[in-house]
């Protein structure tokens, strides 16, 4: 009987053991990825697997909008990086719940955390600071709502949930409105620079 208890106390050690190694490789898998396994276990051979590829993606870079956003208002040097920066938190923020809350209705999973390549490109911006932190940071800006701006397009015309493609298509006027100011941030970085040799404080 003691030999039978003491099995039973072993197995479920090894059971617990790799449960807990089980739960650690997915605490370090990419949230992004996951996510997108997730959706293809679920959706796979569905009208709607490009739509969920486009809300994980979305939700990674509203994320990742956000977190440069607050480093905008903690590390930016000039006004406009910073009245960007607050803009980005106000609005991707709202952006993200709602994109949140519709997925909920689909059961489209959604990434809880940054990818990877969003959590690289975080970290390189954090690395900088004063004139070179807002330098990189507009100039990403510029290049990153280009990219939005022509998948949210993308989706709003050739998306197949009429959701997300709504939702997709609401958006457009205000990621418009951010690459202009992201345009306008560049243009007074580089402004400031090209007088002072550094960017005014």
């Amino acid at each position: 009987m003691k030999k039978i208890m003491l099995n039973a106390a072993i197995l479920a050690g090894a059971v617990f053991f790799v449960a807990g190694c089980s739960d650690r490789r997915t605490e370090n898998d990419d949230s992004k990825e996951v996510a997108k396994k997730e959706n293809d276990a679920k959706f796979d051979d569905t009208n709607i697997e490009n739509d969920t590829k486009f809300a994980v993606k979305a939700a990674d870079g509203g994320m990742l909008e956000v977190k440069l956003g607050e480093l905008a208002l903690s590390k930016g040097v000039s006004k406009e990086v910073k009245d960007l920066g607050k803009m980005l938190v106000d609005e991707h923020s709202k952006a993200n719940e709602e994109l949140k809350a519709l997925a909920a209705t689909k059961n489209i999973s959604l990434p809880m955390t940054l990818s990877e390549d969003c959590q690289k490109k975080y970290d390189d911006l954090a690395a900088k600071s004063s004139a070179d932190f807002d330098e990189a940071f507009a100039e990403h800006m510029v290049k990153d709502h280009k990219d939005d701006i022509d998948a949210f397009k993308d989706e709003a015309e050739k998306g197949d949930d009429p959701d997300l493609k709504a939702w997709a298509a609401g958006k457009i006027a205000t990621l418009e409105h951010h690459l202009d100011m992201a345009k306008a941030a560049e243009e007074a970085v580089d402004g400031n620079k090209g007088s002072t040799g550094k960017l005014d404080r």
